[in-house]
């Protein structure tokens, strides 16, 4: 099936008991036994399973293409769930310019747990390999990273990462499996949080983790089950309801990036774009090797913090706020936002400045949208 096919109909879409074209919202914590000592009932508890969240599981193996996928309450969720498949004295690599969330639960968690950590560019292999100890079991990658839009090589790791006999992960929360695939590169582990484009509306919070692997999603179940970041049943139906129109929505958002990052490049009042899609990104081609376009999310830097606080005060069609993913255009300051749980100095060494700026597009009519920075930027 191809895409926007398979978004509709590539899993559980009808509901098994009625034939039901939604599958219904199972609004309940538990379920009748009908016989005690009986093996084959399928359904016990909510926290163990439920037919709504198992429909939406069964759409998160189609869309990444895998064989087993879980949900989780949150991205940081799935995140936080896959690290601790790490064990005391073991150590992980990880981007210097992780998402803020993952930065802060490694900092602050992961001591506690005796789990050593290191933060390197990813972007450069020598550095990666040079991080690599005798006690590491793990390499974590997110590309493009959030919010400079950093790209590493996902082939280069992943062959990295087999000659040591190390886990891989990759956050593919900014691409989608719809643009990059990371799983039919090599990587042992994807996580997403669905939050933002899979689900698309700005309306639930939740995560997932999809593997090819048995082994970690055994050990991942059981974590879901016993550290109870499950997704609750109204979401898995919102979520399983925004999938069907994804393709279409990140079509859209893909290309008013593009456009918008191409004008933003050639605005004077502008100091810098990050964007991948963009031909002079130090890993444009690395990037456009490994996925099938630049995504939906840039970020742009202004020259002072007067000039940034002037251009959020006349933007009129994006939203500030936290967060990405949504139909709606969002536009974030990081500083103060998604890594506001980081220090000053942690920020600056991520290279998070007070005049950056992240947009995630949206599927408004891109002539709209650059009327509307052209407007903010000279007013």
């Amino acid at each position: 099936m191809r895409e926007n096919t398979k978004l509709l109909h590539g899993y559980k879409v009808l509901d098994t008991y009625t034939g039901a074209a939604s599958i219904p919202i199972y609004q309940t914590s538990t379920f009748h036994n009908k016989h005690l000592y009986d093996d084959s009932q399928e359904y016990l508890y909510t926290r163990f399973s439920n037919p709504t969240v198992d429909a939406l599981e069964d759409g998160f193996r189609s869309l990444e293409d895998s064989k087993y996928a879980l949900s989780f309450s949150s991205g940081m969720a799935a995140i936080s769930n896959v690290l601790m498949l790490l064990n005391a004295g073991e150590h992980v690599i990880l981007p210097k310019e992780v998402y803020g969330g993952t930065c802060q639960f490694v900092n602050n968690l992961l001591p506690k747990y005796k789990i050593e950590y290191t933060f390197v560019d990813m972007a450069d292999i020598e550095s990666v390999e040079k991080a690599i100890r005798e006690n590491t079991r793990m390499i974590y990658l997110e590309t493009p990273s959030n919010p400079l839009l950093k790209v590493c090589d996902i082939k280069k790791i992943v062959a990295l990462a087999k000659e040591h006999d190390l886990v891989t992960v990759a956050d593919n929360t900014f691409m989608t499996s719809l643009a990059q695939e990371p799983l039919k590169l090599g990587v042992d582990i994807v996580v997403e949080s669905v939050t933002k484009f899979i689900n698309g509306h700005s309306d639930v919070i939740a995560g997932l983790v999809a593997t090819n692997c048995e082994t970690y999603y055994q050990e991942l179940k059981l974590f879901q089950k016993n550290f109870g970041g499950i997704l609750g049943v109204e979401d898995a139906w919102l979520i399983m309801r925004g999938m069907k129109t994804m393709g279409i929505r990140m079509d859209h958002a893909v290309k008013n990036a593009q456009k918008l990052a191409e004008f933003l490049q050639n605005h004077p009042r502008v100091k810098h774009v990050y964007y991948p899609g963009l031909k002079d990104h130090p890993n444009h081609e690395v990037h456009m090797g490994q996925s099938k376009n630049g995504g939906a999310v840039l970020s742009f830097e202004l020259s002072s913090k007067e000039e940034l606080i002037a251009f959020t005060e006349k933007i009129r069609i994006p939203i500030l706020a936290v967060s990405l993913g949504g139909v709606e255009s969002i536009l974030s300051h990081p500083a103060t936002m998604s890594h506001a749980c980081l220090s000053p100095e942690e920020r600056l060494e991520q290279g998070v400045v007070d005049g950056l700026l992240r947009l995630s597009c949206g599927i408004e009519n891109i002539e709209d949208l650059i009327e509307d920075f052209k407007q903010a930027l000279e007013s």
